[in-house]
Protein backbone atom coordinates (compact mmCIF):
# COMPACT_ATOMS: atom_id res chain seq x y z
CA UNK A 1 0.00 0.00 0.00
CA UNK A 2 1.53 3.60 -0.65
CA UNK A 3 0.94 5.88 1.58
CA UNK A 4 -0.85 9.36 -0.35
CA UNK A 5 1.64 11.75 0.56
CA UNK A 6 0.19 14.30 -1.67
CA UNK A 7 -2.98 13.97 -0.13
CA UNK A 8 -2.21 13.84 2.92
CA UNK A 9 0.12 16.74 2.59
CA UNK A 10 -2.53 19.09 0.78
CA UNK A 11 -4.81 18.27 4.28
CA UNK A 12 -2.92 19.32 6.66
CA UNK A 13 -1.65 22.09 4.30
CA UNK A 14 -5.50 23.31 4.65
CA UNK A 15 -5.76 23.00 8.27
CA UNK A 16 -4.08 26.64 9.12
CA UNK A 17 -1.97 28.57 8.53
CA UNK A 18 0.58 27.30 10.67
CA UNK A 19 0.37 24.08 8.91
CA UNK A 20 0.24 25.71 5.31
CA UNK A 21 3.78 27.39 5.74
CA UNK A 22 4.82 24.48 7.47
CA UNK A 23 4.16 22.23 4.49
CA UNK A 24 5.23 24.71 1.57
CA UNK A 25 8.34 25.19 3.36
CA UNK A 26 9.02 21.43 4.14
CA UNK A 27 7.94 20.55 0.85
CA UNK A 28 6.38 16.80 -0.43
CA UNK A 29 7.06 14.04 2.03
CA UNK A 30 9.24 11.91 1.52
CA UNK A 31 9.23 9.04 4.11
CA UNK A 32 10.64 6.01 3.05
CA UNK A 33 9.11 2.99 4.82
CA UNK A 34 10.52 -0.73 4.42
CA UNK A 35 8.27 -2.76 3.76
CA UNK A 36 10.13 -5.42 2.97
CA UNK A 37 11.08 -5.77 6.97
CA UNK A 38 9.62 -8.46 8.89
CA UNK A 39 8.40 -7.41 12.51
CA UNK A 40 11.24 -9.05 14.51
CA UNK A 41 13.80 -6.95 12.43
CA UNK A 42 11.76 -3.99 12.56
CA UNK A 43 11.78 -4.07 16.64
CA UNK A 44 15.18 -5.11 17.00
CA UNK A 45 15.88 -1.81 15.01
CA UNK A 46 13.74 0.77 16.64
CA UNK A 47 15.29 -1.03 20.15
CA UNK A 48 18.72 0.60 18.89
CA UNK A 49 17.07 4.21 18.50
CA UNK A 50 15.02 4.06 21.88
CA UNK A 51 15.69 7.43 23.97
CA UNK A 52 18.43 8.00 21.37
CA UNK A 53 19.41 10.78 18.69
CA UNK A 54 19.00 9.41 15.58
CA UNK A 55 23.33 9.42 14.74
CA UNK A 56 23.59 7.78 18.47
CA UNK A 57 21.03 4.88 16.99
CA UNK A 58 22.68 4.77 13.58
CA UNK A 59 26.25 3.65 15.17
CA UNK A 60 24.46 1.17 17.62
CA UNK A 61 23.18 -0.34 14.65
CA UNK A 62 25.86 -0.22 12.37
CA UNK A 63 28.47 -2.20 15.44
CA UNK A 64 25.56 -4.47 15.46
CA UNK A 65 24.90 -5.37 12.02
CA UNK A 66 28.76 -5.72 11.77
CA UNK A 67 28.84 -8.57 14.30
CA UNK A 68 27.07 -10.44 12.13
CA UNK A 69 28.69 -9.96 8.54
CA UNK A 70 27.93 -11.09 5.73
CA UNK A 71 24.52 -11.88 6.92
CA UNK A 72 22.03 -8.59 6.09
CA UNK A 73 20.49 -9.03 9.62
CA UNK A 74 20.66 -11.87 12.15
CA UNK A 75 18.12 -14.26 12.67
CA UNK A 76 16.41 -14.54 16.18
CA UNK A 77 18.27 -17.72 16.90
CA UNK A 78 21.74 -15.68 16.11
CA UNK A 79 20.75 -12.68 18.02
CA UNK A 80 20.00 -15.20 21.02
CA UNK A 81 23.27 -17.30 20.67
CA UNK A 82 25.93 -14.02 20.90
CA UNK A 83 27.41 -12.67 23.95
CA UNK A 84 26.40 -10.37 25.69
CA UNK A 85 29.50 -8.61 26.34
CA UNK A 86 29.54 -8.12 22.51
CA UNK A 87 26.16 -6.14 22.28
CA UNK A 88 27.34 -4.46 25.36
CA UNK A 89 30.11 -2.88 22.88
CA UNK A 90 27.82 -2.60 20.30
CA UNK A 91 26.36 0.33 22.53
CA UNK A 92 23.59 -1.71 23.99
CA UNK A 93 22.32 -1.26 27.74
CA UNK A 94 21.69 -3.84 29.71
CA UNK A 95 18.53 -3.51 29.50
CA UNK A 96 18.14 -3.12 26.07
CA UNK A 97 20.12 -6.46 25.38
CA UNK A 98 16.95 -8.38 27.54
CA UNK A 99 14.61 -6.66 25.19
CA UNK A 100 16.99 -7.66 22.46
CA UNK A 101 16.78 -11.46 23.54
CA UNK A 102 13.16 -11.50 24.80
CA UNK A 103 12.13 -10.52 20.90
CA UNK A 104 14.54 -12.99 19.57
CA UNK A 105 12.92 -15.61 21.53
CA UNK A 106 9.30 -14.30 20.85
CA UNK A 107 9.40 -14.46 17.83
CA UNK A 108 10.67 -18.29 17.62
CA UNK A 109 7.56 -18.80 19.65
CA UNK A 110 5.31 -16.97 17.51
CA UNK A 111 4.04 -13.89 19.17
CA UNK A 112 6.05 -11.38 17.39
CA UNK A 113 3.77 -12.20 14.16
CA UNK A 114 5.11 -12.78 10.74
CA UNK A 115 5.16 -10.10 7.97
CA UNK A 116 2.27 -11.18 6.71
CA UNK A 117 0.00 -11.90 9.66
CA UNK A 118 1.42 -8.37 10.95
CA UNK A 119 -0.35 -6.72 7.79
CA UNK A 120 -3.38 -8.51 8.70
CA UNK A 121 -4.17 -7.24 12.34
CA UNK A 122 -4.94 -3.90 13.47
CA UNK A 123 -3.50 -1.14 14.25
CA UNK A 124 -4.40 -1.49 18.25
CA UNK A 125 -4.42 -5.51 18.02
CA UNK A 126 -0.71 -5.72 17.19
CA UNK A 127 0.32 -2.73 19.38
CA UNK A 128 -1.48 -4.72 22.12
CA UNK A 129 0.14 -7.94 21.80
CA UNK A 130 4.10 -6.24 21.24
CA UNK A 131 3.66 -4.14 24.15
CA UNK A 132 3.54 -7.04 26.28
CA UNK A 133 7.27 -8.16 25.93
CA UNK A 134 9.69 -6.62 28.08
CA UNK A 135 11.12 -3.23 27.08
CA UNK A 136 8.23 -2.74 24.13
CA UNK A 137 6.63 0.47 24.58
CA UNK A 138 3.65 1.62 21.81
CA UNK A 139 6.33 4.13 20.49
CA UNK A 140 8.18 0.83 19.21
CA UNK A 141 5.34 -0.75 17.88
CA UNK A 142 4.57 2.34 15.79
CA UNK A 143 7.26 3.01 14.71
CA UNK A 144 7.38 -0.80 13.19
CA UNK A 145 3.34 0.54 12.31
CA UNK A 146 4.44 3.32 10.26
CA UNK A 147 8.27 1.74 8.70
CA UNK A 148 7.38 -1.96 8.08
CA UNK A 149 3.77 -2.07 7.84
CA UNK A 150 2.99 1.16 5.85
CA UNK A 151 0.63 2.09 8.00
CA UNK A 152 -1.00 5.49 7.15
CA UNK A 153 -2.69 6.86 10.41
CA UNK A 154 -0.44 6.79 13.10
CA UNK A 155 0.86 9.37 15.45
CA UNK A 156 3.24 8.65 17.88
CA UNK A 157 2.43 10.89 20.65
CA UNK A 158 4.35 10.46 23.11
CA UNK A 159 7.24 11.05 21.04
CA UNK A 160 9.47 14.13 21.78
CA UNK A 161 10.24 15.16 18.78
CA UNK A 162 6.08 15.19 17.49
CA UNK A 163 5.79 16.98 20.66
CA UNK A 164 8.22 19.34 20.47
CA UNK A 165 7.94 19.98 16.65
CA UNK A 166 3.99 21.09 17.67
CA UNK A 167 5.06 23.50 20.35
CA UNK A 168 7.31 24.69 17.74
CA UNK A 169 4.93 25.20 15.05
CA UNK A 170 2.18 26.53 17.05
CA UNK A 171 4.44 28.55 19.52
CA UNK A 172 3.40 27.21 22.74
CA UNK A 173 5.13 27.34 25.65
CA UNK A 174 5.31 24.13 27.04
CA UNK A 175 4.77 20.08 24.97
CA UNK A 176 1.72 19.13 25.25
CA UNK A 177 1.41 16.08 26.92
CA UNK A 178 0.75 12.17 25.29
CA UNK A 179 -3.04 12.73 26.17
CA UNK A 180 -3.12 15.80 25.07
CA UNK A 181 -1.20 15.51 21.90
CA UNK A 182 -3.30 12.15 20.86
CA UNK A 183 -6.36 14.50 21.42
CA UNK A 184 -4.88 17.17 19.14
CA UNK A 185 -3.72 14.51 16.23
CA UNK A 186 -7.44 13.62 15.81
CA UNK A 187 -7.67 16.29 13.34
CA UNK A 188 -4.91 15.23 11.46
CA UNK A 189 -6.82 11.86 11.11
CA UNK A 190 -6.49 10.02 8.38
CA UNK A 191 -3.09 10.87 7.95
CA UNK A 192 -1.41 11.20 11.07
CA UNK A 193 1.31 9.23 10.13
CA UNK A 194 2.26 12.04 7.19
CA UNK A 195 1.62 14.85 10.08
CA UNK A 196 4.21 12.83 12.21
CA UNK A 197 7.07 13.49 9.49
CA UNK A 198 6.21 17.02 9.30
CA UNK A 199 6.67 17.52 12.79
CA UNK A 200 9.57 16.24 12.82
CA UNK A 201 10.92 18.53 10.39
CA UNK A 202 9.88 22.06 12.34
CA UNK A 203 12.82 23.90 12.49
CA UNK A 204 14.67 24.97 15.89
Amino acid sequence: MNLPYHEASTFLANLDEDWQRHVESVGPCLLQPKPTREPYEALVRAIAYQQLHAKAGDAILRRLLALFAPAAFPDPRELLAIDGVLLRNCGFSASKIATLQGIAQATLDGVVPDYASARAMEDEALIERLVSLRGVGRWTVEMLLIYSLERPDILPADDFGVREGYRRLKGLGAQPNRRQMAAIGQAWSPYRTVAAWYLWRVPK
